[in-house]
């Protein structure tokens, strides 16, 4: 079910319609507004033009966070491929245990 929520970016009023959380929402719309002014008071732009720039702050930080997520995918799929190896080295040992236990028993 979609959700209503008016927030506010740089004192303007606007209405999202979301399937997130009100919470989320208001979290989503209080970021962009803090880049925004954060933009506009290091910049000295224009609404418009302090929107296009902080979109592109934005982009950038999306793509980073997308690339360091890969980056930990493949990293943890490395740790997964080392922890099956090393069950399966675990358990050609245990058999290789017992079959010298095997041995032993029958020699005793």
């Amino acid at each position: 079910m979609a959700n209503r929520v008016v927030v506010s970016i740089c004192g303007e009023d606007y209405t999202f319609v979301a399937e997130e959380s009100v919470a989320y929402t208001q979290r989503v719309a209080a970021h962009v507004d803090e880049q925004m002014k954060e933009v506009m008071a290091a910049t000295k732009l224009g609404r418009a033009d302090a929107a296009i720039l902080t979109a592109a702050n934005i982009t950038d930080e999306l793509f980073k966070a997308q690339v360091s997520a890969e980056q930990l995918r493949s990293q943890i799929k490395g740790y997964l491929d080392a922890a099956g190896k090393a069950q399966a080295e675990v358990s050609e040992l245990k058999r290789e245990v017992f079959r010298l236990q095997q041995k032993l028993g029958k020699m005793g």
